[in-house]
């Protein structure tokens, strides 16, 4: 396990990605997961963004249903994500028999940029979308590893945990 997370922290600061500002976890139940994890991360905000569209593995966008909730550990925004329907990896995560730590999430000022360069070493872009000019996200896998990286391209000072107007 230590040399998995050194070669990720190895790979991630020779691209010179931020440091991450979230940790993703996967669970089946949202409730019994917030239950679970208020003392470590709460408390929690529910974020109803409704149904999405993304691009999963190179398909066309299609839809997919998730539930949400926000804490804290100092400055890392924990996310706990519910899976509903639809082809997302946090679909597969849990269709294989997972729960828990599924991503890291790294803010970036542009997704195109930092895509690129985890194209080039190695990574493969698995689901995203672009939902404005401005706003964008990817998740990438890494063969071997069960563990994403998610980059967002969101505007400074914004709250991604709200959902748009």
């Amino acid at each position: 396990m230590s040399s998995n997370l050194e070669q990720l922290q190895h790979s991630t600061a020779s691209l010179g990605l931020p440091s991450p500002d979230q940790i993703g976890f996967v669970v089946r139940n949202l409730e019994d997961a917030m239950r679970l994890y208020a003392p470590l991360f709460g408390p929690f905000k529910l974020t109803d963004y409704g149904p999405s569209q993304a691009s999963y593995r190179g398909s066309p966008p299609s839809d997919s249903t998730l539930r949400f909730a926000f804490g804290r550990i100092g400055a890392l925004e924990i996310e706990l994500i519910e899976w509903s329907d639809g082809d997302t990896p946090h679909g597969d995560f849990i269709r294989r028999g997972r729960e828990g730590v599924h991503h890291l999430r790294f803010r970036v000022d542009d997704i195109d940029h930092w895509s690129k360069k985890l194209i080039d070493a190695g990574y493969a872009a698995v689901w995203g979308a672009r939902m404005s000019p401005d706003i964008a996200y990817m998740y990438f896998e890494q063969p071997g590893d069960d563990l994403y990286l998610e980059l967002l391209e969101y505007p400074e000072g914004g709250d991604p945990t709200s959902p748009m107007s």
